[in-house]
């Protein structure tokens, strides 16, 4: 007997929960320290850089900052943090060459094919992301996925961002279901678990790196887990 009963749809976030953004990012980074052959060190760089970047997209996602900003102050802030001198406009220019490089690397996490392979014949698979748009276009067509997926609902399609509901009721008008039949997939307990819960959404947590949670819910630190429940 599965958790889950009368589901048809599932909709997953896409990075930290199926992509490894950290992996990915962390090789994009690589590609630019060499491209303009910096002699900062990598690993102290992306240590800071993991938690500006979740800084600055919590600001992103409850509207406080704009795209451009995003790009620019994390990586600003990151190079102050490490006492290194960057003009800005070598900011700009790196943010955008992020942009370009990220989606190149196509690392997903462990199980996460399994799992998209085992699920893909029983229901209807959708992505809703804050990310952008071309962004996750090409992350999901370079790590060869995007055939699971029925409909992706990104942030700039509805102007709003999870944990808002409006992206969630769209994106569940957009693949043409009810919220009821719907199971939402997600790493960030607020953006994914709590947004698709305030909706009414039945949800299960990655919960990667075993956080306590209060929240009596569904609960998996590797993606295969997830197979019990559907």
């Amino acid at each position: 007997m599965r958790l889950f009963q009368n589901k048809t749809d599932i909709f997953f976030d896409l990075d930290h929960t199926l992509w490894d953004f950290e992996k990915n990012s962390a090789l994009a980074f690589e590609t630019i320290f060499q491209k303009h052959k910096f002699t900062f060190d990598l690993p102290l760089f992306l240590s800071h850089y993991t938690p500006t970047n979740l800084k600055y997209w919590k600001l992103y996602r409850d509207e406080k900052i704009s795209t451009d900003e995003l790009r620019y102050l994390r990586l600003k802030e990151v190079f102050d943090l490490m006492d290194e001198e960057v003009e800005d406009s070598l900011i700009h220019l790196l943010s955008q060459e992020y942009i370009h490089f990220l989606p190149q690397f196509n690392h997903l996490y462990e199980g996460a094919l399994e799992l998209l392979d085992y699920l893909h014949p029983k229901y209807q698979l959708h992505i809703i992301t804050n990310g952008f748009e071309s962004v996750q276009a090409g992350k999901l067509r370079n790590a060869n996925i995007e055939k699971y997926f029925q409909t992706v609902t990104n942030c700039e399609m509805v102007g709003v961002k999870k944990p808002n509901p409006l992206i969630f009721e769209f994106a569940i008008t957009h693949a043409n279901t009810l919220k009821e039949r719907t199971v939402m997939i997600g790493d960030s307990l607020e953006a994914d678990i709590e947004g698709a819960m305030n909706i009414g959404m039945d949800v299960i947590y990655f919960n990667e790196f075993k956080k306590p949670i209060e929240l009596k819910i569904p609960s998996v630190f590797h993606l295969s887990e997830i197979k019990q429940y559907l």
